[in-house]
C-alpha cells in the first residue's frame, strides 16, 4: 500500500497507524517529525498533481475543507483514487480514523484510538457548564460556529459554544461577542496565528487563553489527550 496525505492532521493520522505506507505529503505536513523525510507534494491548496501521480500511490487522502474541489477532480482524472474525508462531529471523526485504518489494512488501529476516545468520553464532565467563544480569525473577527469538528468537540467536553446554530465559521463582532457574555475565550494558534499579543483585546470581554490549535482541530492519535486538555481547562475555569 502506498498513500499520499494532502492534510496534516491525516497525515499524522497515516503515520501513527501505519508509518511505512505514507510516500507523500504536502509541505505544510509536519507532524510528527519524522514525516519530514517523506517527499513533499505542494501545499493543501496548491498539490503537484503530476508529482503525486509519479509516486504511484494506491490513496490519495484529502478533505472537503483543506482541499480544493479541482485538485481532487485533477486526481483522479489523472487516474488516482482519493478518499475525501469530512468529519463534523466527534463520532464522524472516530469513523474516519476506522475508514483510514481499514483501508491501510490495520483496522484494528482505528478501533483502538476510538475506544480511547470514548472512555474519556464516559469520564465526568465539569460540574458546570461553560460559555465559550472560540476565534478562528483575527480582522475580521470570525468565531466556531456549529457544523463542524471543533464545535462538536467542545460540546462533548462540557462547555457550550456561544455561537452554537451559527454557520461554521461566522464573522462577528467584538460587541457581539461581548453581548453573548462568554465565560472563556479560546485563541487557538491555527489557522490564524493567535499570540499572547492578541490577549488583551479579548480579555476585555472575558478570561482568554492562546492555545495549540491542534487540540481543537486535528483529530486521529491526539483525540483522547486534546479531550482531555479541555475537560480539564473547562473545568478549572468554571470553578
Amino acid at each position: 500500500m502506498r498513500v499520499v496525505s494532502l492534510v496534516p492532521s491525516l497525515t499524522e493520522l497515516v503515520w501513527a497507524l501505519s508509518p511505512d505506507v505514507l510516500v507523500g505529503r504536502t509541505r505544510f505536513c509536519l507532524e510528527p517529525d519524522a514525516v519530514r523525510l517523506i517527499p513533499a507534494v505542494g501545499g493543501t491548496k496548491n498539490p503537484d498533481v503530476a508529482a503525486i501521480a509519479a509516486l504511484a500511490p494506491d490513496l490519495v487522502i484529502a478533505n472537503r475543507e483543506e482541499n480544493r474541489r479541482e485538485d481532487v477532480e485533477a486526481l483522479r482524472l489523472a487516474g488516482l483514487e482519493v478518499l475525501v474525508t469530512d468529519p463534523n462531529t466527534v463520532d464522524q471523526a472516530m469513523a474516519v480514523c476506522v475508514e483510514i485504518a481499514a483501508r491501510l489494512e490495520v483496522p484494528e488501529r482505528g478501533f483502538e484510538m476510538g475506544r480511547e476516545a470514548t472512555s474519556v468520553l464516559r469520564e465526568p464532565l465539569p460540574k458546570r457548564r461553560l460559555r465559550v467563544f472560540v476565534a478562528v480569525w483575527h480582522e475580521p473577527l470570525m468565531g466556531l460556529g456549529s457544523e463542524s469538528y471543533g464545535h462538536d468537540l467542545i460540546e462533548h467536553c462540557g462547555a457550550i459554544n456561544i455561537l452554537a446554530g451559527q454557520p461554521r465559521y461566522p464573522e462577528i463582532t467584538l460587541a457581539e461577542v461581548a453581548r453573548l457574555a462568554p465565560e472563556l475565550i479560546l485563541l487557538p494558534d491555527e489557522p490564524y496565528p493567535f499570540k499572547e499579543k492578541h490577549l488583551e483585546v479579548y480579555e476585555s470581554i472575558a478570561p482568554a487563553r492562546v492555545i495549540d490549535g491542534k487540540v481543537l482541530w486535528w483529530y486521529g492519535p491526539r483525540m483522547a489527550e486534546s479531550m482531555r486538555i479541555l475537560r480539564r481547562m473547562f473545568s478549572e475555569a468554571s470553578g
